[in-house]
C-alpha cells in the first residue's frame, strides 16, 4: 500500500467511525417510483430527480433507442471537429424555445455547462456575485474564473445590492444564482434579482436544473413561475432530472453568447459532444412535458400533500413551492442512520450532511415524482411517522 493509500484509508476509517461514510446502493431495474435494489429488494424511491416520471417512460426509451440506431453509440469527437450531429440542433432549438431564448448549447452535464460558461464569460476585468447557497457546480465555475468573486447572503436582496454597488466599474458584472436551491427546496426571488441586476447593468446567470419540468404552470421553470419569461439573459440546466433523467446539460441565451461559447468554452472544445441517444430521449421528454401539462399539476398537488402530511405527523419540513421537501434532523450521522432505518422499512431516501450542507443542518431530502400513486404517498407518510417515533424526533 502506498503512502497516499495509507493516508486516504485513515480518512475513510475516520468517516466510518463518525457514522458519516456514504453507502452506495445498487439498483437493478429502471429508475421509477419503485425499484429493485440488490441489497434490499423492491423499495419506494423518494430521492430521485425524476420529477416528471419520464426516466422509464416508454416513448422516452424508444426515442433514445431510435437515436442510438440512427447515430450510433457516441459522437467520438468534440463539437467543432466532427461531433456535431443533426440531432444536436434539434435538442438545442427545443431548449431555447423552452426558455424563451434565441439559442442554446448542450454539454455532457450541467456541471460542465456551468464550469464551461462562467470562466468563458467572466475574466479578470469582471465581477461575479454569487448566492451563498448556490450549487457546487456554480461555485466551482466561479472559482475557475479569474474574475473578482463576491458572495451575497442567501436570497438577501439588500446584500445583493450592496455587492452590486461594490462591483461598479467592472467591465462585466454577473449575478449567479440557482433557480431552486437543491438542498433547501426554496426558490430564488427572481423578479427582485432581475430588477436589481438590471439597475446596476449586471447580467443574471440562472441555473434552473431543479426548476425545469417543475416550476411554472407548464413546467418551463422559474421564469415562467414568476411570469418573467424572456427577461433572464443566461440560463443553464440539465437533461438529467425532469427531462428524461439521463445526463447532459446546456446553456440557453442569446445567439451571440452561444456563438461565443462555441469558440472558447473549454469543455465544449476539449470533450466529446452529448451522445445522440441522450439528446433523442431528452427531446421526447420535452415533447411529453408540452403535451401533458397534467404531469406538472400532479407534481404540485402531491408535493403539497406530502408536506402537509409530514407536518400533521409532527415533522417540520422546510417551506417551499418546489418538488423538494427537506426534513432537517441536525447531525450527519443521525441523518444517515434515519435513512438506513427507512430503507429497512422499504423507502429509499438519502441522508445529507456536511460538507454537502452546513454542520448541524443534516437532512433527509424528499424529492417528489409526478407518477407517485396515492397509495405510495400514504405508505411513505405512515413509514416516516413510524421511523420518526422510533428515533425520537417526533
Amino acid at each position: 500500500m502506498t503512502a497516499v493509500d495509507v493516508s486516504l484509508k485513515a480518512e475513510l476509517e475516520a468517516m466510518e467511525k463518525a457514522g458519516t461514510l456514504k453507502t452506495f446502493r445498487h439498483i437493478a431495474s429502471p429508475m421509477d417510483t419503485q425499484v429493485a435494489m440488490e441489497e434490499r429488494g423492491n423499495v419506494l424511491v423518494l430521492s430521485s430527480n425524476n420529477y416528471l416520471g419520464l426516466a422509464n417512460h416508454h416513448e422516452v426509451i424508444e426515442a433514445g433507442i431510435e437515436a442510438l440506431k440512427t447515430y450510433g453509440a457516441g459522437t467520438a469527437s468534440v463539437r467543432f471537429i466532427c461531433g456535431t450531429f443533426s440531432i444536436h440542433s434539434k435538442i438545442e432549438a427545443a431548449l431555447a424555445r423552452l426558455h424563451y431564448t434565441e439559442s442554446a448549447l448542450t454539454y455532457v452535464s450541467c456541471w460542465t455547462a456551468n464550469t464551461g460558461l462562467i470562466p468563458a464569460v467572466a475574466r479578470a476585468e469582471d465581477v461575479l456575485i454569487s448566492d451563498a447557497l448556490n450549487h457546487a457546480s456554480l461555485i466551482d465555475g466561479c472559482r475557475m474564473s479569474k474574475a473578482k468573486r463576491l458572495v451575497y447572503k442567501h436570497s438577501d436582496m439588500d446584500d445583493l445590492e450592496n455587492k452590486l454597488k461594490e462591483a461598479q466599474g467592472a467591465r462585466r458584472i454577473f449575478v449567479v444564482t440557482d433557480g431552486v436551491f437543491s438542498m433547501e427546496g426554496d426558490i430564488v426571488k427572481l423578479p427582485e434579482v432581475l430588477t436589481i441586476a438590471e439597475r446596476y447593468n449586471a447580467s443574471v446567470i440562472l441555473d434552473d436544473s431543479h426548476g425545469v419540468g417543475v416550476m411554472g404552470k407548464h413546467g418551463h421553470g422559474c421564469a415562467e413561475h414568476f411570469g418573467v419569461e424572456g427577461r433572464v439573459p443566461i440560463i443553464t440546466g440539465t437533461l438529467g432530472k425532469a427531462l428524461g433523467g439521463a445526463a447532459g446539460g446546456y446553456v440557453a441565451g442569446s445567439k451571440t453568447l452561444i456563438d461565443y461559447l462555441q469558440q472558447v468554452s473549454r469543455p465544449q472544445l476539449f470533450s466529446n459532444a452529448l451522445p445522440a441517444t441522450i439528446a433523442g430521449s431528452a427531446l421526447k421528454a420535452i415533447e411529453i412535458l408540452e403535451r401533458e401539462p397534467h404531469r406538472v399539476d400532479r407534481l404540485h398537488a402531491i408535493t403539497a400533500r406530502m408536506r402537509e402530511g409530514l407536518q400533521h405527523r409532527g415533522f417540520k419540513p422546510l417551506e417551499g413551492e418546489s418538488a423538494i421537501v427537506p426534513i432537517i434532523v441536525g447531525d450527519t450521522a443521525f441523518a444517515i442512520r434515519m435513512s438506513r432505518e427507512l430503507l429497512q422499512e422499504g423507502i429509499f431516501i438519502t441522508g445529507f450532511g456536511y460538507p454537502v450542507v452546513p454542520e448541524g443542518a443534516a437532512r433527509l431530502r424528499i424529492q417528489m415524482c409526478a407518477t407517485l400513486t396515492d397509495e405510495q404517498i400514504e405508505f411513505a407518510l405512515v413509514t416516516f411517522e413510524k421511523v420518526g417515533k422510533k428515533l425520537g424526533i417526533i
